[in-house]
Parts: C-alpha cells; sequence; structure tokens
C-alpha cells in the first residue's frame, strides 16, 4: 500500500492536517466556536468554488474567503449579542455563492465533490507543498501564541481584561482557525472539516486535564483517525471522509462514557 506514491502523498499530507486541526481545535472548542468553524467551511466552499472560477487553486481561494470571513465575521459575532443569527444568514449567503461560483466556472461534477467531500487520493506535488507550508506557518504562530491564546480560549471573561492587546489576539486565532479549515479541507473536504476540528478536540476534554495533556489526546486521536481512515478507504474505496466520521465519532462517544463513568 505505501509503494504507491499517490498513498504516500496521502500520508504526509493527512498526518499534518490531523496535527494543525487537533492542535486548533482545541483552543476552538474551549472557546465555544465550533458553530463558526462550521460556517467557515461553508464559506470555504464559496472560496473554492471562486478559485476554480478565477482559475486559481480552489486552496488559494478558501483560504481567501476564510480569512476575511473570519476577521469579520468572527470579530462582529464576539460582540453581538445574536451572533447565532448572524453566522447562519452569513451561512446561507455562502451556500448560495459557492453553487453560483460552480455553475459560472462550467467544472463538471468531480470538481464541487472534490471541494465537498475532499479528495485525498488525488492530490497534487503542488498541493503537498502548499499544505505543508501553511500547516507549518500555522503550527508555529499557535507555539508562539501559546499562553494568551489558552488564555483567550478557557477564560474569555479575565482575558478581556488581562491581556494588552486583546483584539490582536483574537484575530490571530480567527486568521489561524481560518487557515486550518481552508488546509484541512484537502482531506475531508468544506462540509465535512468541522470533524476533524472538532470531535478529537471535544474527545480529549474529557480525557486530558490540562491544557497540554488536551492538545496531545486530541492531536492522537486526530491522527489515529486519520490512518485509519486512509487504510480502510484504500481496501474498501469508501471516500476517506466517511471514515473520518465515523472514527472521530465513536472516539468521542467512547471519551464521553469513560468521563461519565469516571466521574461517577
Amino acid at each position: 500500500m505505501l509503494n504507491y506514491p499517490f498513498m504516500q502523498n496521502a500520508f504526509i499530507v493527512g498526518t499534518l492536517i490531523a496535527i494543525v486541526s487537533g492542535f486548533v481545535g482545541v483552543f476552538v472548542v474551549a472557546r465555544q466556536m465550533s458553530f463558526l468553524a462550521h460556517t467557515l467551511s461553508e464559506i470555504g466552499f464559496a472560496g473554492a468554488s471562486f478559485g476554480l472560477f478565477m482559475n486559481w487553486s480552489p486552496l488559494w481561494g478558501m483560504l481567501l474567503f476564510t480569512i476575511l470571513a473570519a476577521t469579520t465575521i468572527g470579530e462582529l459575532g464576539m460582540q453581538e449579542e445574536h451572533a447565532d443569527s448572524l453566522i447562519s444568514a452569513v451561512s446561507a449567503i455562502a451556500i448560495g455563492l459557492g453553487i453560483a461560483f460552480l455553475a459560472l466556472s462550467q467544472k463538471n461534477a468531480s470538481a464541487a465533490t472534490s471541494i465537498l467531500f475532499g479528495s485525498i487520493f488525488s492530490i497534487s506535488h503542488d498541493n503537498i507543498q502548499q499544505v505543508i507550508l501553511l500547516a507549518v506557518l500555522v503550527l508555529v504562530l499557535v507555539l508562539v501564541l501559546f499562553r494568551p491564546l489558552r488564555h483567550f480560549a478557557f477564560d474569555y471573561n479575565t482575558a478581556r481584561f488581562s491581556i494588552k492587546y486583546i483584539v490582536l489576539v483574537e484575530v490571530a486565532f480567527l486568521v489561524i482557525m481560518a487557515t486550518t479549515v481552508a488546509v484541512s479541507s484537502q482531506i475531508v473536504g468544506s462540509l465535512l472539516i468541522f470533524i476533524l476540528m472538532t470531535l478529537p478536540a471535544s474527545a480529549a476534554m474529557r480525557v486530558g486535564r490540562t491544557v497540554w495533556q488536551m492538545v496531545a489526546w486530541s492531536i492522537s486521536f486526530a491522527v489515529f483517525g486519520v490512518w485509519v481512515a486512509l487504510v480502510l478507504s484504500y481496501w474498501t474505496n469508501v471516500p476517506v471522509s466517511f471514515y473520518i466520521a465515523i472514527l472521530e465519532a465513536a472516539i468521542y462517544f467512547v471519551a464521553l462514557a469513560w468521563s461519565n463513568q469516571r466521574n461517577h
């Protein structure tokens, strides 16, 4: 299986994306921004469709749309009392734009399927370089900003007054989150990206006691899910995204049951 270059590429990209998603996901879940992550995936669909329309790489179109959306909608959502309604409205617009750009680009159905559900087995060498570059950039930013991000995510009410440059931290977090969504869509597609960003982290929070333990567990759960999904997808010819969804959900339910049993 690993003798094939496409499987080698899939494991390299899949591992990197799982690490980034697992790491960033802990802060997303702790800050209770899972709904925004889901919305960014739909905005990413519009961005990828726009990229196809402009004859760009879908990744760059997705990156453009998600970063713009995260830094504007995210800031408004943090200040807006009815943030859910705002995000839902933007999500509806994004889906409509995505469909429109796909129609205007006159691409075939396989292009739309790749955007929506991922296409890791057909990822190109250029895409691998892009993913590696963006993944390393995200990891470096999270490590550099780890302490303020931890404070911001786990104790936001205090962080607003104790962190001097709280707005910059918020913007940096939203950009990191948007970039993670854009990069991770290479595996599970724009519609299912919230799986890798939220389920491993949610399970990790049931198991870990410190933030670093949560990060370690979250990355482990994400990497395990991606590796097993790649193997199963290779042997059964069923999309990787299906197996990732099932595996990560199973891990979460096991962690939930274990946590409930431990607390009792």
